[in-house]
């Protein structure tokens, strides 16, 4: 078993893992500080995420795919991650996080929606102005009437993200759309979206926390549906729409 700490939205975690690989994953997030608390992952831990990911590819009806045991043990520690995270009042969520002038806005929507490519737009229509916080599932901080969105090292396929944290100033659902348009929404309307993306914990108490996070979420930021195409004029609609 292999013992390193992380600083990981703004918390120090003790991952004990099976494999090098995790650590070679989480290099760029290395701390030596005292540990806020601790993940150990075992053989038993990924061979559930091997079933988890079968089942999940049985549902989409496609043939699934074989992972190694060292990229499963990722899928577990930051598993174990979110769930600790809850404890500190920070959740794990599915989308794509960009900062622009150092304030963050983070797209959301089904798998196959878009939401890379958009914020690959954001990135070549502002140029050094935007930066990748993380691409793929960031934790997001809510305090009171305020969410921070943090990198960390759980970035996506292509790695795309910063060890860094902005405050989150919107929310953006993607639909497609011939005409790129955005409206801002309600948090009823936003909600189910909110719910669905949020990564959920099995365990009863800890569930109770999320959804009363998610319900601050809604509460803390503003919340917006954007209809878009893939023209880079998409980044400017989406912008000044939530300005």
């Amino acid at each position: 078993m292999i013992t390193r700490k992380y600083l990981i939205a703004d918390k120090v975690a003790e991952i004990t893992s099976v494999y090098q690989e995790v650590h070679d994953y989480c290099a760029d997030y290395r701390s030596d500080a005292p540990a806020d608390y601790s993940v150990t992952v075992t053989q038993a831990d990924i061979d559930l995420e091997r079933e988890k990911s079968a089942r999940e590819f049985r549902l989409r009806g496609i043939p699934p795919q074989q992972f190694p045991d060292s990229y499963l043990e990722e899928l577990a520690v930051y598993r174990r991650i979110a769930e600790r995270m809850t404890d500190y009042d920070t959740v794990l969520f599915h989308g794509s996080a960009v900062a622009v002038d150092g304030a963050g806005y983070l797209f959301t929507a089904k798998s196959g929606t878009g939401k890379s490519t958009h914020t690959g737009l954001w990135r070549a229509y502002f140029g050094d102005r935007a930066v990748m916080v993380n691409d793929d599932k960031p934790l997001l901080h809510i305090g009171a009437g305020t969410v921070t969105a943090y990198g960390t090292p759980y970035n996506g396929k292509h790695r795309l993200g910063a060890n860094i944290s902005v405050p989150l100033k919107a929310i953006c659902i993607l639909t497609r759309a011939a005409e790129n348009h955005i409206v801002s929404i309600t948090r009823e309307q936003a909600y189910p979206m909110l719910l669905q993306q949020v990564y959920r914990p099995a365990d009863t108490l800890k569930m109770a926390k999320t959804l009363e996070l998610v319900d601050r979420l809604a509460d803390s930021v503003k919340l917006y549906r954007l209809g878009c195409n893939m023209d880079i004029s998409a980044a400017k609609v989406a912008f000044e729409g939530m300005q």
